[in-house]
């Protein structure tokens, strides 16, 4: 730059330096706690901390824990009844089931017997009805032989 274009320099400037101020840490005593009970709560709450700051902020009520209800107690023999009730139960509807089972079987069993009786029966009339129709076989009269010694004769 041209020595015309150059700002012109106050002749002495005047400098403030600031020094940052550190904290010193405050030595907490512990306080004896003695657990007291507010007469009333107040509807804002300002606290200072150890820096000189105030924080303001609404007061909360503490929360109250729910009551605990006590279980009713539950005897041993009630639990021992109603464990037998439910085994006694469970036995009434395997019989139930069982005797069921044995039914259906014994009827398939008796149809089946049915069904042989019928087939069996129905062999026998087809061969006595188709042995007679037969034109080729001999006819014996059983009233006109003669049994001697396990023989027929004529």
């Amino acid at each position: 730059m041209h020595p015309q274009n150059t700002p012109r320099l106050p002749a002495q400037r005047t400098a403030e330096v600031h020094h940052p101020t550190p904290i010193t840490p405050t030595v907490a005593v512990p306080a004896p706690v003695v657990a007291v009970q507010p007469a009333t709560v107040p509807t804002v709450a300002s606290v200072v901390l150890p820096d000189g700051r105030i924080i303001t902020g609404y007061a909360v009520s503490p929360v109250q824990p729910e009551p605990v209800t006590a279980k009713p107690v539950v005897s041993g023999a009630a639990v021992n009844v109603a464990l037998g009730g439910v085994g006694f139960l469970a036995v009434c509807g395997g019989l139930l089931m069982l005797t069921t089972f044995i039914t259906a079987l014994t009827a398939l069993i008796t149809q089946l017997i049915t069904l042989a009786a019928v087939l069996f029966g129905g062999f026998i009339a087809v061969q006595v009805l188709t042995a007679s129709r037969h034109s080729g076989g001999t006819t014996v009269n059983i009233r006109k032989a003669v049994i001697k010694r396990n023989h027929f004769h004529r």
